[in-house]
Parts: structure tokens; sequence; C-alpha cells
């Protein structure tokens, strides 16, 4: 029997926890959506962006496993870390009001916030390529990889620049898309 945890298992008790939060409080968000959905209309925006932070927070929790052997147990990787997961909880619990039934329709606490939700996962995931290219090197550059991870930079920036929900919601889809592509796509 094993007396004491690794260092990454230490490290990710953290990291898991918050990263299970954040999902934690997208579904309770959706949730609650829900049950006012006879009084307020949720929407594609919101739906979208609401799909697009957890399939986000979910693949950087798979990034954090496939980081394990590489992460030493440091006061900068937790508090880095933290920083990290605490804003992909924060974007969580933006995507949904605390109060659906205090709006009409959804578009327009997703016009208020979007931005922020984005801009917050957009962090993230520069933080992770920064992280990756320190402690393995980046990978070389292929189609695959310039498809599913490259082409997220570019596609969150217009996201976040457009006043236009249709631009927003088509950059939306389509990183949405790269999450179920990159895994029949090998």
């Amino acid at each position: 029997m094993r007396g004491h945890m690794s260092g990454f298992e230490f490290i990710f008790s953290l990291f898991g926890l918050i990263l299970g939060l954040a999902l934690a409080e997208g579904l309770g968000g959706l949730a609650r959506a829900l049950k006012a959905s006879h009084r307020v209309r949720i929407g594609w925006p919101t739906a979208l962006l609401g799909l697009f932070v957890s399939c986000d927070v979910v693949t950087f929790w798979m990034y954090g496993w496939s980081l394990r052997n590489l992460l030493p147990l440091s006061w900068p990787v937790l508090f880095c870390g933290f920083l990290v997961t605490a804003t992909y909880f924060v974007a969580a619990s933006l995507v949904f009001p605390d109060d659906p039934e205090a709006w009409d329709d959804l578009g327009g606490h997703f016009d208020k916030h979007y931005r922020k939700v984005l801009g917050g996962i957009l962090l993230c995931n520069v933080a992770l390529i920064v992280s990756v290219a320190l402690l393995d090197g980046l990978p070389p550059l292929d189609l695959r990889r310039i498809v599913i991870t490259w082409s997220f930079f570019p596609a969150a920036a217009l996201a976040i620049w457009a006043k236009d929900r249709r631009i927003v919601c088509a950059c939306l889809i389509w990183l949405i898309a790269t999450y179920p592509l990159s895994a029949v796509w090998h």
C-alpha cells in the first residue's frame, strides 16, 4: 500500500477540484436556465458558449494529466495552476446568469459577458501552450496541429473582437467542432 501521494497527485488535487467546480458551476447555470425556460429564452449563443467552455475545461483537465511527468511540485506551479483554474471557474460562472428569470432572453446576458468568458478561456489556453513549450518544447507543426490547436487562437480572438453575434456563434461552432475532430483525426 502506498503511504503518500506523488507531487503530481498533490498538484492535481487542487487543479482537479477547481476544474470540477468550474464544470459544476456551468452545469448549475444550465440547470437554472432550463428550469426557467418557460419564462426565459436561452438561445443558441448562450448554449454554444456553455458547451465551448465545458469542452475546453475537460480538454484542459486532459492536458494536465498528459503533463503529469513534467510538472514539478513547486509554489510557482501551484500558484500559476491556481490562477488558470480559477480563471476557468470565473469564466464558467459568467456563461449563465445567477437568476435566469431576471432576463427575458439570455442573449442580453450573453452580449454582456461573452468577451470576458472567451478572454478568460483564451488566457488559459495561452498559459497552457506556454507551459507545454517550457516543459516539453513545442511539437512540430503539421496540418492536424494547425487545424486543431493553432486555429483556436485566431478563432477565439475574432469571437472576442466581433460585435455581430453571428460571427461569434460561427467562431464558437468552429471551436466546438475541433474537440470531436481531435478525437477522430490522428
